[in-house]
C-alpha cells in the first residue's frame, strides 16, 4: 500500500517574501532619508557656510624703546597681565635728567635775559626824556646868547659853544630814539611768556622733557605680556623690540573661506563660531565685519607669478574677518592662534560685500592711546612754572 505524498516545504517562499519587505524597507527608508535631507537642505543647509580652515586673531603690541640706555628693571613677564599706563621697562635716566636740568636752567636763563629787554624799553623812554630836558636847556641857552650877542657882552666863541651844544643834545636825543626803536623791535606785541627766545628755550626744555620721560615705557593697551627678550642691565637703542602685549579682549577670527562659499557672504551675516580649546559645549555668536581685499598668495612677500607658464589652477582663499562680543570673550577667553569653526548664515543676504565705514569710524577706541600725552602735558607745566618764577 503506498503512503501519502508529503506537503512540499514553504521554507524558501517565505524567505524571498521576508527579503523582499527587508528591501522594502531599506528603500523607503532611503527614500525618506533623501526626502528629509531635501527639507533639511532647502531649509537650513544651503542657507550655511562652513569652513574649519579659522584661526583666531588679534593685535599684538610691541614695546619698542624711544631712546637709548640701559635698562634698569623689568617690571612684567611672560603671561602677565599689565593695564594701560603700568610701567613695564625703566630705562637708566640719569642722563636724560642731566639735560633736563641744562634745558631748564637755560630757560631760567632766557626768561631773565627777556625780561631785561623790557626793562630796557622804560630806561630808553627816560633817557629820551632826560635827552630832550637837554636839548632845551641847550636851545635856552643859545637863544640868551644870541638875544645879547649884538651888545657885545656874549663872545662869538660862547655862542659858537651853545650851539654846538644844541647839536649835541639833539644828536644825543636822536641816539635814544633809535635805542628805543632798537629794543622795540625785540619786545614790540610781545609778552615775555611768548616771546620768541622764550618760545626758542621753551621747545629744548620739551625735547629734554621728552628724553627724559621715555626711559620709562608704560603699557599703551591692557594685555598679557609675550615675546618678552629685554633683561636687565640691558643696552636698548630706538626701535629694538623689547616685548609684545596682547589684548585678548580685542581678538576676532580670520575665517579662510573658499571662492565659491564667498558668493553668499556679506557685512553683518550672523557667525556660530566653536574653538577647540572649549569643544562644541561652547559657541561664540559673532557677526561678518570684513572681508580681506585680496588673496594670501597675492598679498605674500612674494606673490604667485601665474604668467611665468607653469600655471596650474589652484582654488584660492580669502580671509573673511569675524567679530565676537566682548562679554563672550571675557567667560571664555580666546588666545591668538587657536582653531576655530565657522558657520556663517547667510540667509540675509542684504548686506555690503566689502566695508563701506569710513576710516575714522571703523577705528575704535582700543586702537588709540593717550599714555604718551602725559608727557606733554608735565613738560608745559614745568614751562609754565620756570617762566613765572623767573620773569
Amino acid at each position: 500500500m503506498n503512503s501519502p505524498a508529503s506537503p512540499a516545504p514553504a521554507g524558501p517562499p517565505v524567505k524571498a517574501a521576508r527579503r523582499t519587505w527587508l528591501l522594502m524597507l531599506i528603500l523607503a527608508v532611503a527614500v525618506l532619508a533623501g526626502i528629509g535631507w531635501g527639507v533639511y537642505y532647502l531649509l537650513v543647509a544651503r542657507y550655511h557656510v562652513e569652513t574649519d580652515d579659522a584661526y583666531v586673531d588679534g593685535n599684538i603690541v610691541q614695546i619698542t624703546p624711544q631712546t637709548s640706555g640701559t635698562v634698569i628693571a623689568v617690571n612684567a613677564d611672560d603671561t602677565q597681565l599689565v593695564s594701560v599706563g603700568d610701567t613695564v621697562v625703566q630705562i637708566d635716566p640719569a642722563d636724560a635728567r642731566i639735560a633736563l636740568a641744562q634745558a631748564e636752567a637755560s630757560l631760567g636763563q632766557t626768561v631773565r635775559r627777556t625780561r631785561g629787554l623790557y626793562v630796557d624799553d622804560d630806561l630808553y623812554r627816560a633817557q629820551i626824556e632826560q635827552r630832550r630836558s637837554d636839548l632845551a636847556r641847550a636851545q635856552a641857552d643859545l637863544r640868551r646868547r644870541l638875544a645879547t650877542g649884538t651888545s657885545g657882552a656874549v663872545s662869538q666863541e660862547d655862542v659858537s659853544h651853545a650851539r654846538d651844544a644844541v647839536a649835541s643834545a639833539q644828536a644825543a636825543l636822536d641816539a635814544s630814539r633809535q635805542q628805543l626803536n632798537a629794543n622795540l623791535a625785540l619786545t614790540a606785541n610781545t609778552t615775555i611768556a611768548d616771546h620768541p627766545d622764550v618760545l626758542s628755550s621753551a621747545t629744548r626744555v620739551r625735547d629734554a622733557w621728552l628724553g627724559y620721560a621715555r626711559t620709562t615705557l608704560p603699557a599703551p593697551v591692557t594685555g598679557y605680556v609675550a615675546q618678552r627678550s629685554v633683561q636687565v642691565g640691558q643696552r636698548v637703542s630706538p626701535g629694538m623690540p623689547l616685548m609684545s602685549l596682547v589684548p585678548l579682549d580685542q581678538v576676532w577670527v580670520d575665517a579662510n573661506f573658499k571662492e565659491g562659499q564667498l558668493r553668499h557672504i556679506r557685512i553683518g551675516q550672523a557667525v556660530a563660531l566653536t574653538a577647540d580649546v572649549y569643544g562644541d559645549s561652547v559657541v561664540y555668536h559673532g557677526k561678518v565685519v570684513g572681508v580681506t581685499p585680496g588673496t594670501g598668495s597675492a598679498l605674500a612677500l612674494l606673490p604667485a607669478q601665474n604668467a611665468t607658464g607653469n600655471w596650474i589652477k589652484i582654488v584660492q582663499r580669502l580671509a573673511v574677518r569675524v567679530g565676537i562680543p566682548a562679554e563672550e570673550l571675557r567667560k571664555h577667553p580666546l588666545r591668538v592662534g587657536l582653531s576655530m569653526n565657522v558657520d556663517v548664515d547667510v540667509k540675509n543676504t542684504s548686506g555690503a560685500q566689502v566695508s563701506t565705514m569710513p576710516v575714522l569710524a571703523a577705528v575704535g577706541a582700543a586702537d588709540r592711546t593717550d599714555v604718551f600725552a602725559r608727557d606733554g602735558d608735565e613738560a608745559e607745566a614745568s614751562i609754565a612754572r620756570i617762566v613765572a618764577h623767573n620773569k
